[in-house]
């Protein structure tokens, strides 16, 4: 299979798992704001880019941010243990490091620093 069609099937299994997790409202009904602030960084260069992707009550309670490497297929950054583990101790701040889990392409060397922020009510 080349290329295009394994991102483009790993993109639907994605999706179908974000509709399968339902919502953060259904699993965290006491949440009203989850903010992961990121630097990601790729080996190969020079810059570093900045993201924050936002949850609230209604959106996927899916936590695995995608990798932005061209070369990834399957890969991103699992954020559902931390968040998890952050809820279960009402815990406010969180900061750590992740690598990239892409498990088909030895070239991805994705790595993010990031800072995760939950508002409760």
């Amino acid at each position: 299979m080349n290329m295009t069609k394994r991102k483009n099937e790993a993109r639907r299994e994605r999706q179908q798992h974000k509709i399968d997790e339902g919502s953060v409202a259904e699993h965290y009904p006491g949440v009203e704001k989850i903010e992961i602030s990121m630097v990601y960084h790729q080996k190969n260069l020079s810059k570093s880019l900045n993201r924050v992707v936002n949850f609230t009550p209604a959106s996927y309670a899916f936590f695995n941010i995608d990798c932005l490497s061209n070369n990834c297929v399957e890969g991103g950054f699992d954020l559902s243990h931390v968040i998890t583990s952050m809820i279960s101790n009402q815990s406010k701040t969180s900061k750590g490091d992740l690598s990239c889990e892409g498990n088909h392409n030895s070239a991805c060397d994705s790595v993010i620093n990031y800072e995760v922020t939950i508002k409760y009510s």
